[in-house]
């Protein structure tokens, strides 16, 4: 990392403290927890995450979408008083649990050599890699995955379940009929937060499908029940926990800068001051492949997976 002063992990910020997951490993660093942003005076909340950025330079916010909407507003609010582009807010389209695996992702890699538009630039691709769904009592009130009439009549009789997966693809599947869900096609985890659902299925069924290298059990968050619209439901995700691997997806990428803030990146979207490259007719002035910088790694393959970053 060079010589001079040692460098200042990127602070990873989540909105509850139930969204902050134990440490995977001993290198995890701890979330910064901005709880009740949008019940608190603003004075408070600004000094909170001016602080925050004073001590760490950068602050990614990772959010989930079934936070109310008063906490995202807040939350841009500040951003904007502060007149700082070092904050950057996150909310990628992924249930409460996913969002938390996310965060605890980023706070894995925070402890390494990655600068912060990396890091944020990170958290886009690592969502491609998780599996995040739930074992439900209802879909009646289903609303991110597509539920069919006949599902919609099944959630009505007494003791009905569904298995469901939202990320990466939508699938729904009655519990004891004879389809299954899809999993991942590499090494997972899976973790578990049980609600008022018995998670027998999940972790006498589902996990063994999926071939998981090992289980793991989490609170359920508070915002699952309104994301998931029911809280007779056991969330799971399928995730990577190893941080060498998570580094080697995310080094496989070619940095470039910025062409707004020269903040360096991944992908063609900068996470902090949200500006894209600028469109040209051919590839001669920094289109195509050498725009988005990709070593065509096996790891993340071709060009299916950069479109991923642009996500």
């Amino acid at each position: 990392m060079g010589d001079g002063e040692p460098r200042v992990p990127t602070a990873i910020a989540v909105t509850s403290a139930d969204m902050a997951l134990p440490p995977q490993d001993e290198r995890t660093l701890p979330a910064a927890v901005l709880q009740d942003v949008d019940r608190r005076p603003l004075e408070q909340v600004l000094a909170e995450l001016q602080t925050l950025v004073d001590q760490h330079g950068h602050l990614i916010v990772v959010c989930s979408r079934a936070v109310p909407a008063s906490v995202e507003r807040r939350l841009h609010t500040v951003r904007a008083l502060l007149e700082t582009d070092r904050i950057a807010l996150f909310r990628p389209p992924l249930p409460p649990l996913g969002i938390a695996v996310l965060a605890r992702q980023l706070r894995q890699l925070a402890s390494c050599d990655l600068s912060p538009g990396v890091l944020a630039s990170a958290g886009r691709l690592l969502t491609h890699y998780l599996h995040a769904g739930a074992l439900l009592g209802s879909v009646a009130r289903l609303d991110h995955v597509p539920v069919t009439l006949k599902a919609h009549a099944r959630s009505w009789v007494p003791g009905s379940q569904f298995g469901v997966v939202a990320h990466p693809a939508p699938q729904l599947v009655k519990v004891g009929s004879e389809g299954a869900l899809h999993g991942p096609e590499f090494g997972t985890w899976l973790l578990v937060a049980k609600g008022q659902l018995p998670s027998d299925w999940v972790t006498g069924t589902l996990a063994p499908s999926w071939r998981v290298q090992g289980l793991r059990e989490a609170t359920l968050p508070a915002e699952s029940a309104h994301w998931w619209g029911t809280g007779r439901l056991t969330e799971f995700c399928a995730y990577l926990p190893d941080l060498s691997v998570l580094y080697q997806l995310v080094t496989s990428v070619r940095q470039s800068a910025c062409h707004w803030c020269g903040i360096d990146v991944i992908g063609d979207r900068c996470v902090f001051c949200s500006a894209t490259p600028p469109a040209y007719d051919d590839g001669s002035r920094g289109g195509g492949d050498r725009a988005l910088g990709h070593r065509r790694d096996p790891a993340l393959g071709h060009r299916r997976e950069r479109r991923a970053l642009t996500g």
